[in-house]
């Protein structure tokens, strides 16, 4: 059968032509034959070949190959990607090798053996279905890595402190530097790395994330640095790791002050030596990434060698974003409020309400131990399931805290005396809240003087609707 395709032959030898068209007519689907170069440029703008055989030399008394290799130019000015393969003689070989250099894929030679042409046309034509490939994987990967940085949640800040934040993220997004996250859970660290991202030089790029807290001990090599087929028993296959899959642009690592010490000693020469070499190769791969990193942990616990390197410390955080938490910018409270309500009305498909101002009272003063995922819930049940014609602070799922935002019940002391209620868990949820608010909300503070795990402390506050 005829491969698929069309085959352009450009010779001023029209005996050169009739015998291409004859060898060929039963290998390829369509051969189109040109014996004046100068119809080239109208034969590109009507069919583009897949595969151009070009003469290097026109006219009589022509035998340097110049012509062809000033043709060869503009054919892949007309399409850069075009499959070209020069027809030349025995002493014009050196000067094919040259244009080969200049973008040419084959040579064939006068006379040539009639397989070895068709051998060498049918590669072209795979070269070709090969490049449009290529061609197709990196627009989809633009349109991938479009899709990856954008966003449907804008970044909301009215308030002082996540001004201060943006203009942070200005300022370092267009250099390469390392920018370590820091903040509670649900502050919004992947949406200020993805900001990073959008505002930086690699924007064109993919944006690839990772969750280290996600991903077990075991495939930690696997996941960032990939393998190669055979590496271990279900390595079936080669894979890129994370790393290589993210190079040209920003990889993301979440929860890195999750990542045991051992692997921060492997990621640390990595991010120095900038290649990675996959589970079962032997050769290096070179890399070229932003490394945007993240974590809830503590500047103390950061600071604390038995937890995390020092070394790969300074490597990650040439620049430092702190988040607030919520209950440190309840002026974004809200306007956070507005588009959330706005979102999951238009999602569900329900009527537009406001929040009655005693509700909108009591969220603000609500500490929001959950932060901005916190409230997002909140308000997604509160759409769902409110039956009245406002949105009121029962809708919400938050009644102990807004009444106890509201009116903080007060325990009988005397002075010198202990507390009179002794209900262990009255007694209880007046130490986390004792806790809570000496540590401005600061979950990860909070936790350590409790002697509690963060885990531990969520689940304590959703017991005590705190």
């Amino acid at each position: 059968m005829n491969e698929s395709g069309t085959v352009l032959v450009v010779d001023d030898d029209d005996d050169i032509l009739i015998a291409t068209r004859l060898i060929l007519k039963r290998e390829v689907a369509n051969v189109v034959t040109l014996n004046d170069p100068r119809r080239i440029e109208r034969q590109f703008r009507i069919a583009p070949p897949d595969v151009t055989l070009l003469d290097m030399n026109f006219g009589p008394g022509q035998s340097d190959g110049e012509q062809g290799l000033q043709w060869l130019d503009r054919i892949l000015g007309y399409d850069p990607d075009a499959v070209v393969i020069l027809i030349t003689v025995h002493g014009g070989v050196q000067t094919a090798v040259e244009a080969m250099k200049r973008g040419a894929a084959d040579f064939v030679v006068k006379p040539w053996v009639n397989d070895r042409l068709r051998a060498t046309v049918k590669s072209g034509l795979t070269l070709r279905r090969s490049r449009r490939h290529g061609q197709a994987l990196r627009q989809t990967h633009r349109e991938l890595a479009a899709q990856s940085a954008a966003s449907d949640q804008p970044i909301i800040a009215e308030s002082a402190a996540m001004k201060q934040v943006l203009s942070l993220v200005e300022r370092t997004a267009p250099t390469d530097a390392n920018v370590l996250i820091v903040g509670d859970n649900g502050t919004g660290k992947e949406l200020v790395a993805r900001a990073i991202h959008r505002a930086s030089r690699r924007s064109r790029e993919v944006f690839m994330s990772i969750d280290l807290g996600a991903v077990s001990q075991s495939l930690f090599e696997s996941e960032l640095f990939g393998h190669v087929k055979g590496a271990f028993t279900d390595a079936q296959t080669d894979r890129a790791g994370r790393l290589v899959a993210a190079s040209g642009g920003t990889l993301f690592l979440d929860e890195i002050g999750n990542l045991p010490l051992h692997l921060q000693a492997k990621l640390l020469t990595v991010l120095e030596q900038r290649q990675v070499v996959p589970l079962g190769a032997n050769a290096p791969v070179a890399i070229d990434v932003r490394v945007v990193s993240a974590t809830n942990r503590s500047p103390e616990e950061l600071a604390d060698p038995s937890v995390f390197r020092t070394d790969l410390l300074f490597r990650l955080n040439t620049v430092e974003v702190r988040l607030p938490s919520l209950s440190e910018r309840p002026e974004d409270i809200p306007p956070l409020l507005e588009h959330y309500i706005a979102f999951f009305e238009k999602k569900y498909g329900r009527a537009q309400r406001t929040i009655a101002p005693e509700a909108l009272e009591g969220l603000m003063r609500h500490s929001w131990p959950g932060n901005i995922r916190a409230l997002r819930h909140a308000v997604e049940r509160a759409v769902i399931l409110s039956e009245n014609p406002r949105y009121e602070a029962d809708d919400f799922s938050l009644p102990a805290t807004v009444a106890a935002a509201t009116q903080r019940p007060t325990v009988a002391r005397h002075a010198g005396s202990e507390v009179d209620d002794l209900n262990l868990e009255k007694v209880e949820r007046r130490t986390i809240e004792q806790a809570l608010r000496k540590h401005r909300y600061n979950i990860s503070h909070a936790a350590k003087e409790l002697g509690l795990t963060r885990a531990t402390l969520y689940r304590r506050m959703e017991k005590h609707g705190l």
